[in-house]
């Protein structure tokens, strides 16, 4: 328990903490924890100016040991009384600070890992064939994205545009995205650089790994569709990815461990997960203030510690801010799927919203929120905040 008043069922309580960077007016960028509604200055609680910086790098490069260092050392602040006169006056209300971008993005890395998902966009683009490619389950299939357009929940989503070529069309035509979708996904932070030509093994993932944040790859589908053969995604998704603006620590998940699905066939040597590495997080997709999906991120095929050991297989490198994301969550319910070319099966089934209007893909105005929530100790939830973006035009 804490002395601050946050209620026991918080979902950002003394077992959370996730970490972000936050703004008052007037000042700096500085790193804090959320605690309740509340922001502490981590610089102001704990004199580092470690964390007196518009980013969490720095921090992050520290390790694993300093991260639980700072962890502990803040839950004692929040739990024993004697240190409520110092810790107060450096406890901002969230209403009046500005959350920006939690870490410098490095690289980014965007994957493919739910059988589910890559299931139905198979059966959607070849019909009476193998949904499943021949790879698929021998390996996480992923894309390397674009780094500096990732950017923090609340910033607007001007709609792309590129080159597009539907089925019947004679020739390609260049305008804006016609097929503008969402990708509702769970991100992981590099806090730990490795050397080129390291690998990095599925047993050391929580040694490089600092946490988990919610992610939104916008996905241009009609600018993918004409483009991705033979190279895969390009303009149609490196124009904007979305993350919310709280990190939550691998230390705050240990009661959301699970086994991941059963396997087969088994994965070679490098991707056995045997510390289980599975996360039974679970998401909710709002489109204009109302649910159309509830993904379960504990029926992903591939862990976080998977994707980091095939990412680094080949010897690439680390570095402290890396972002890989783990690709559309989706379950095997219809109200669990993480995308609205799923949801709207191509346009076949439009989704229904309040007032009578429908969606197959997004328009302009559109604004599409992701909230997700873990198990925690004693019965708690760990809060993950929300990752939220509206639709623009096209300038």
């Amino acid at each position: 328990m804490t002395w601050l008043d946050v209620p026991h069922d918080s979902a950002f309580g003394v077992a959370n903490l996730p970490y972000g960077v936050f703004r008052r007016e007037g000042q700096t960028a500085r790193v804090g924890v959320r605690v309740g509604d509340h922001v502490l200055d981590l610089a102001g609680a704990l004199g580092d100016d470690v964390f007196d910086r518009p980013s969490l790098n720095a921090f992050l490069a520290q390790g694993g040991r300093r991260w639980r260092e700072v962890r502990s050392r803040v839950q004692e602040l929040l739990t024993d009384p004697a240190h409520r006169d110092r810790v107060e006056p450096v406890l901002y209300p969230l209403a009046g600070v500005e959350l920006l971008l939690p870490f410098e993005v490095a690289d980014y890395v965007d994957f493919y890992a739910s059988e589910q998902h890559a299931t139905n966009l198979g059966r959607m683009f070849r019909p009476g064939g193998e949904p499943l490619t021949p790879n698929w389950k021998h390996l996480p299939i992923g894309y390397h994205g674009r780094a500096g357009t990732v950017v923090v929940s609340g910033t607007p989503v001007a709609r792309p545009s590129g080159q597009r070529k539907a089925p019947d069309d004679p020739a390609p035509t260049v305008g804006p995205s016609r097929r503008l979708d969402i990708e509702a996904e769970v991100g992981f932070v590099v806090g730990v650089e490795s050397r080129l030509g390291q690998r990095v093994p599925v047993t050391d993932f929580a040694e490089h790994v600092f946490g988990v944040c919610l992610v939104n790859d916008w996905s241009a589908r009609d600018l993918q569709a004409w483009e991705y053969v033979p190279l895969g995604p390009f303009l149609g998704k490196s124009f904007a990815t979305s993350v919310s603006p709280w990190v939550v620590p691998l230390d705050a998940l240990r009661h959301a461990r699970v086994a991941p699905p059963p396997r087969d066939p088994e994965p070679l040597p490098y991707l056995h997960d045997a510390e289980d590495w599975g996360l039974d997080l679970r998401l909710e997709v709002r489109l204009n203030g109302h649910v159309v999906s509830r993904p379960p991120f504990a029926s992903m095929y591939w862990t976080a510690a998977q994707m980091l050991a095939h990412l680094t297989v080949n010897g690439a490198s680390l570095r402290t801010g890396d972002l890989y994301a783990s690709g559309t969550v989706s379950g095997p319910e219809r109200d669990q799927f993480g995308s609205l070319i799923e949801l709207a099966w191509g346009g076949q089934t439009p989704i229904e919203l309040p007032g009578g209007e429908t969606r197959v893909f997004l328009e302009d105005g559109d604004e599409v929120t992701i909230t997700g929530t873990a198990p925690g100790p004693d019965g708690t939830r760990i809060g993950f905040g929300e990752v939220t973006g509206r639709i623009l035009p096209t300038p």
